[in-house]
């Protein structure tokens, strides 16, 4: 008999080999489940990453929206919010915070959007980006102007026909002719097509006996076409403060210096300024100077005005006149500002969105909305 005996005949053997078997197909199973559930892991945190990447551009659209349209805003322009949400009850929030920056047309704005997980931040995407608002018009003129060596112009100028002068203007121009302009600082649209925004169009009929805030109706209060050393604040009956002045048999209402209004001024015919320290405040949302006439700036005058400020004619100024400070927007239905190259008066127009943005009824119930600020757009969208 042979001694050695055979071994895979021996009992048990090939029970042990399928036991090996299946034991590297587990191993190689579970090795393969591993490496899905990382995978899926990996593609369920990307899906998170992209949503909350999403959010935060959602976020900067959302202060674009309320910077170009800032009338349901209360404060003068939108300084961001916290916990802000596109899906109401969801976990997903998002913080928005705006800075405006020098210049008045420029705003940082920063989002952080996450997720929340019983309090604690598990997802989070921060987005940070300029904001410029473009086109946003400073300075209209309703017919071809020269722009003096006097006048500066922070924001962009339309001009309804041939735009020239050696005035500062720190923006693009935009006219109906050429543009001859020497110290233009942005870029140069001549025989622009249309306009780029739309004309404001005030009517002083609107304002002359009462004025709509929704569907309630307010009076103005008329004043005398002389006026001087006065001071005219809202009240509860007028909260806009609106002043409405026909003038004298001839149209003329006449500053003289020292008046002072908080809220908006509007003169059936000419406005004719005398003195100094004459300033014209808007209140939120409505215009502060509406002349169906001329502006006329006479010897030694000054005018600062905050807000709209829309002429029906032009603006003349005499020799002498010293100062006129527009913060917000002039905008000249029919001409420009005539008289200022041969005047040693100083012009400042800046363009504030915020200060001339206007939401007016002209019948009850129906607004209108208007803004100097046509669009606006990113530039350098950085990851935080």
């Amino acid at each position: 008999m042979n001694a050695k005996k055979n071994i895979a005949g021996r009992p048990g053997v090939a029970l042990l080999a399928v036991l090996f078997i299946v034991m590297t197909i587990t191993i190689l199973a579970l090795g393969f489940l591993s490496q899905s559930d990382v995978e899926l892991a990996c593609g369920q945190n990307m899906v998170m990453r992209t949503q909350m990447d999403y959010l935060a551009e959602s976020g900067l659209e959302h202060a674009r929206g309320l910077i170009l349209n800032p009338q349901d805003i209360g404060s003068a322009y939108w300084t961001g919010a916290v916990a802000q949400q596109l899906v109401a009850g969801s976990d997903d929030y998002y913080d928005v915070n705006v800075v405006k920056l020098p210049g008045e047309r420029n705003y940082q704005i920063t989002c952080d959007a996450y997720r929340l997980d019983a309090a604690v931040k598990t997802v989070r995407s921060s987005l940070g980006a300029e904001l410029r608002l473009d086109p946003c018009i400073a300075y209209w003129a309703g017919a071809s102007t020269a722009i003096s060596s006097l006048v500066t112009v922070n924001g962009d100028v339309y001009c309804n026909g041939n735009l020239s002068g050696d005035g500062a203007i720190a923006g693009d121009a935009f006219a109906s002719g050429s543009i001859i302009a020497s110290n233009l600082t942005g870029q140069k649209n001549e025989v622009f097509p249309g306009t780029p925004v739309d004309f404001c169009g005030l009517d002083v009929n609107d304002f002359n006996s009462s004025y709509y805030i929704n569907s309630t109706s307010y009076p103005v209060d008329i004043i005398d076409p002389n006026i001087s050393n006065v001071t005219f604040v809202p009240g509860g009956g007028n909260p806009a403060g609106v002043l409405y002045s026909s003038g004298d048999p001839n149209n003329l209402v006449s500053f003289n210096g020292n008046v002072t209004i908080n809220g908006m001024l509007v003169v059936a015919g000419d406005l004719t300024i005398r003195g100094t320290n004459n300033v014209i405040t808007a209140v939120k949302n409505f215009p502060a100077l509406l002349v169906s006439g001329e502006l006329i700036i006479e010897d030694g005058a000054t005018l600062q005005v905050t807000g709209l400020a829309q002429i029906g004619q032009r603006i003349a100024v005499t020799t002498g006149a010293q100062s006129m400070d527009i913060d917000g927007a002039l905008f000249v239905a029919n001409g420009g500002i005539d008289g200022s190259a041969l005047s040693s008066i100083v012009i400042d127009i800046t363009a504030v969105p915020s200060a001339a943005a206007i939401r007016t009824w002209p019948a009850a119930g129906v607004a209108k909305n208007w803004s100097q600020a046509a669009g606006a757009s990113f530039r350098g969208i950085e990851r935080n």
